[in-house]
């Protein structure tokens, strides 16, 4: 192989992994939250992960939940300690 094809190679397997790691972030494997911001004109509404589809996004809280809340499926903020966390 010439310098060039390696030259050309190289930059390929990088703009590959490059998108790669585009695609893993934009479907939220880097997202270490349980929920997403969605954008939703000029603002923001927090989604969680397991959102009632059923639910429109603007039921959903504007601001992010603080360290012991957690958003419900149907958008409510709730105390962490108040949620039943096993699930059959």
């Amino acid at each position: 192989m010439t310098s060039k094809n390696i030259i050309k190679y190289v930059f390929i397997a990088a703009v590959l992994i490059a998108a790669g790691f585009a695609l893993a972030d934009s479907l939220g494997f880097f997202n270490p939250k349980p929920y997403t911001a969605v954008s939703h004109g000029s603002h923001v509404h927090y989604v969680p992960e397991d959102r009632d589809p059923d639910v429109a996004i603007n039921k959903f809280p504007q601001q992010e939940p603080r360290a012991f809340e957690v958003i419900t499926a149907t958008g409510q903020i709730v105390h962490q300690d108040s949620i039943d966390v096993t699930k059959e």
